[in-house]
């Protein structure tokens, strides 16, 4: 089964997300049929890195954060990189995406640093979830539990929630989040 139709939202700063948790999970929703839609903080280049220090690939965003509109996504997925996760989760339109997408019962989606913006939002309460380590304490705090595994999907809330730890867990992070739309689809 393919996602034609559905439509992913990619939420980004302009400087500092890890290069393969935002190019990977992309290649991955495109292959699988959806269209993908990454929004930047400022309509200009996004500048990813790797291992938060060496420059990556530029990607062009499609749209910013705040001419996004919620309601036109099936899902929402959030990369991390230290940088990018930091300066996303104190951005009040990525909060209101997230927040808005989730309150729809629409799939959220973070890995690595990432779920920063997911307690931030309000999603965490209550959750199974995953993240890069050092997020542990954050994400209980929140009211989450969390697990060491490479991919969690929470689907005991309102929405799905998939989380991922790290870019090694990047394979199993983007086969969830399609077979979470497929099923959604089915």
């Amino acid at each position: 089964m393919t996602l034609d139709g559905m439509n992913v939202l990619v939420l980004t700063t302009n400087y500092g997300t890890e290069q393969d948790e935002l190019t990977k999970p992309m290649a991955a929703l495109r292959e699988a049929g959806a269209r993908v839609t990454v929004a930047s903080q400022r309509d200009e280049p996004v500048l990813t890195l790797v291992s938060d220090r060496r420059p990556g690939a530029v990607v062009e965003p499609d749209t910013t954060l705040a001419d996004a509109s919620a309601r036109q996504y099936d899902a929402v997925v959030v990369p991390g990189g230290t940088l990018n996760a930091d300066r996303l989760r104190t951005d009040e339109e990525a909060q209101r995406l997230v927040a808005a997408i989730a309150r729809a019962g629409k799939p959220v989606a973070a890995v690595c640093h990432g779920p920063w913006l997911l307690v931030e939002s309000g999603v965490v309460q209550g959750r199974e979830i995953t993240s890069y380590p050092s997020l542990r304490t954050d994400l209980e705090n929140a009211g989450g539990t969390w697990r060491d595994r490479e991919v969690v999907v929470d689907t005991s809330g309102g929405h799905p929630l998939i989380t991922s730890r790290r870019p090694a867990d990047l394979d199993a992070f983007s086969a969830a989040i399609v077979k979470t739309l497929q099923e959604r689809a089915g």
